[in-house]
């Protein structure tokens, strides 16, 4: 790699999107902190907040750094591969912590369980197919999936706090990350089936 390109691929790496996208990953042992240190270590509940706040800032920048790709023309590869890491991270820190907490328990840990099967299935066929050169584009019923998630993690990280201003909160949450893991199943199944598609192609040739 020569001098331009390593100070190409540099700037491209400071980027305004990709410093949002930085920033989601730098929120994600935030937002873990202050629940571990609220439920765990049994802190004050205005700490849940805290999370819940960072929380949005982070869903926040998902939407601002691929806005800001497209209209100031920054998009990249080393974004594109970044930026569903950081989500997933994010997601799956959430929800493992989410259980510790025994906010989700019971029947509610199959939705979690889903959840996170679907990242890792989705991760590895998008592995396997850009070793093909082939581009999976997200549908929009995998953003409208991604935007009800963060939605019930919202809820979920307010947890008690949020019940003791409006009783459903907890309640809210569990039922969203439902409907959450109902949309991650059926969006899951089309990446499976896109995958499994190329493959017999790929042994076919």
């Amino acid at each position: 790699m020569d001098i331009a390109t390593t100070r190409a691929a540099a700037k491209s790496s400071l980027s305004l999107p990709n410093i949002l996208t930085y920033a989601r990953i730098a929120a994600i042992p935030v937002v873990v902190g202050c629940i571990y240190a609220q439920s765990i270590m049994d802190g004050p509940l205005w700490l849940r907040w805290v999370a819940v706040a960072v929380f949005i800032a982070a869903g926040v920048t998902d939407y601002l750094d691929g806005y800001y790709a497209r209209i100031w023309n920054q998009q990249s590869a080393f974004g594109r591969m970044l930026d569903p890491i950081a989500d997933k991270l994010l997601v799956a820190s959430c929800l493992l912590m989410l259980a510790a907490d025994g906010i989700i328990h019971g029947w509610s840990l199959w939705a979690a369980i889903i959840i996170l099967c679907r990242e890792i299935l989705v991760s590895g066929l998008r592995e396997y197919l850009a070793a093909l050169r082939v581009s999976v584009p997200v549908t929009k019923l995998a953003k409208w999936k991604t935007t009800i998630q963060l939605v019930a993690i919202g809820f979920l990280l307010a947890g008690e706090a949020g019940d003791m201003i409006v009783p459903v909160v907890t309640q809210i949450g569990l039922l969203l990350l439902w409907a959450s893991a109902i949309f991650t199943i059926y969006t899951g199944y089309d990446y499976f089936r896109a995958g499994v598609h190329h493959l017999v192609k790929e042994d076919a040739g």
